[in-house]
């Protein structure tokens, strides 16, 4: 009789390579983005007052590289984490072939536009000088 190794609610894949890169990258990346969740927290909301976050502050905030990589990393990381795990929700419940292809191809192309939007907006934000 073969047992399962399991971690958590899901058991570890013991299939393709790409579930196991998938299954990793959850639990990487879920720690990381609690502890970059966190740090933004603590900058927007505790250390600075809430009244003071505007366009200016997030233009001073973005003359930095350090705050367009580090929210460019957060997004990158969130994103993709969330559309993998819509990505596994499908893939378990969603039976029939049409439909799974239907979902998953509408996943990764509103995934690929967020991401895509929101790397935008981050990369080339200017400042406007008055």
């Amino acid at each position: 009789m073969k047992t399962e190794t399991t971690y958590g609610a899901r058991p570890a894949p013991t299939g393709s390579n790409f579930e196991l890169m998938a299954w990793f990258f959850m639990r990487i990346s879920g720690i990381v983005l609690v502890f970059m969740a966190l740090g933004h927290l603590l900058i927007m909301h505790i250390l600075n007052d809430v009244a003071d976050l505007n366009y200016a502050f997030v233009a001073e905030r973005y003359a930095t590289p350090l705050w367009r990589t580090y929210d460019l990393i957060m997004l990158f990381l969130a994103l993709i984490h969330g559309v993998n795990g819509a990505r596994v929700l499908i893939v378990d419940y969603v039976r029939s072939r049409g439909w799974r292809v239907f979902s998953l191809s509408t996943l990764y192309v509103i995934g690929f536009a967020l991401l895509m939007f929101g790397a935008l907006v981050i990369l080339t934000f200017q400042p406007i000088t008055t």
